[in-house]
């Protein structure tokens, strides 16, 4: 592992991201937000699903830079007077799985039937490559659209317990080509 950093450290690619500091400071905030994602319930502030610690009177209050901010809530609050910052990093939560799930299903995916069509060949392969070039003619947003509408048309009473399943598979269906 230490000698796969060093090769790294010591490339083309690692030199120009040292002396990039636009590429270190872009690494530091995405680090700084993955860890606050993953550590949410010990980095926020206050906890947004708590009801028992809102405070209608701390509602729509202006950021902490704004005149009647207050450093108790640094992004202000809804109308709900829940901390809007604390919502962000639990929500971060759920943007994270989301990504990363549909990252490894399209992975899944793709290198699956990367390997089908290289290892068949023949008609196998052709199939496959129109697939592809289809898939690749339709914006991927517009496909995700579509999955998800026909997701939600097919399970309407589930929809709220099946939405991160179906969101996950949208996304990994419409973004395995690229």
């Amino acid at each position: 592992m230490v000698r796969t950093l060093q090769r790294w450290f010591d490339s083309d690619i690692g030199y120009s991201f040292r002396t990039s500091p636009v590429a270190i400071a872009a690494a530091v905030i995405a680090f700084v937000c993955v860890f606050c994602a993953v550590f949410a319930r010990w980095v926020a502030p206050h906890d947004p699903f708590d009801l028992s610690t809102l405070v209608l009177s701390d509602a729509q209050l202006p950021p902490a830079w704004y005149a009647h901010g207050t450093a108790k809530y640094l992004l202000g609050t809804d109308d709900q007077g829940r901390d809007i910052l604390s919502a962000l990093m639990y929500g971060a939560r759920i943007s994270l799985a989301v990504g990363v799930a549909s990252v490894l299903l399209s992975m899944l995916i793709g290198i699956s039937l990367g390997l089908l069509a290289g290892f068949r060949g023949g008609w196998i392969d052709s199939a496959l490559m129109r697939l592809c070039d289809v898939m690749l003619s339709f914006p991927a947003i517009l496909i995700a659209l579509l999955i998800a509408g026909v997701g939600r048309a097919m399970f309407p009473d589930a929809h709220e317990t099946l939405a991160f399943g179906v969101l996950i598979i949208s996304i990994s269906l419409s973004g395995w080509v690229q």
